[in-house]
């Protein structure tokens, strides 16, 4: 079965956790990264996940999973060590028609986690489709050496060029052969040795 590559917008959005120890950790903090509203469904949870519960972050109920805990939600993890748990969460969540993803437990995932490298807006999510997560990871630790820190600033300028373009006058298709051009790769080195110029003025004042 293929899968639909998809980036989710969470802003606002409930997304309920059920669990609360270091796997539901990771997940809660990715997912405070995307500004989702959280609640986690667990008796007991981890120092880290307890901070942000004294500081407002998220909303907790500590009780056992029951099926009203889905109430609200727009999304679903299931992140305990118990799989009968987990089926639970995740059988309510498809009755529903939520999606939901049991962690390390592809028969009961709607979907899966990508293996993710990120540089400030620009993300790369690499999927197995559940085959291979060790695969996926070696595959990321490869793409972080060839995506390095300097293309969140580069897509910053991107960003903000595509803007001034969209401003100013010109036809749609001359604005998009520009901003192809402005994305090639020796547009990339140009910036690199702009910054550097930069930075090695900075040093030299």
């Amino acid at each position: 079965m293929s899968l639909l590559p998809i980036f989710v917008k969470l802003r606002d959005r409930l997304v309920v956790v059920v669990g609360g120890g270091a796997v539901a950790e990771g997940k809660i903090d990715g997912l405070f990264a995307a500004e989702a509203r959280v609640r986690v469904v667990a008796p007991q949870v981890t120092p880290a996940i307890a901070q942000w519960i004294a500081h407002g972050k998220l909303e907790w109920r500590a009780k056992t999973f029951a099926p009203a805990e889905l109430d609200g939600a727009y999304l679903v993890i299931a992140a305990t060590s118990a799989p009968g748990i987990n089926e639970a969460v995740f059988s309510e969540a498809d009755a529903r028609g939520i999606l939901c993803n049991a962690v390390d437990d592809i028969e009961h995932c709607h979907f899966y986690y990508g293996s993710v490298v990120q540089r400030g807006d620009l993300q790369v999510a690499i999927s197995t489709n559940g085959k291979s997560p060790a695969l996926a990871q070696r595959l990321r630790l490869q793409l972080e050496k060839q995506f390095g820190p300097e293309y969140e600033l580069w897509l910053e300028w991107l960003g903000a060029a595509r803007e001034l373009l969209r401003a100013g006058d010109g036809s749609a298709d001359s604005k998009k052969v520009l901003l192809h051009h402005l994305a090639s790769q020796p547009m990339f080195e140009r910036f690199l040795q702009e910054a550097r110029r930069q930075r090695a003025t900075r040093g030299a004042a």
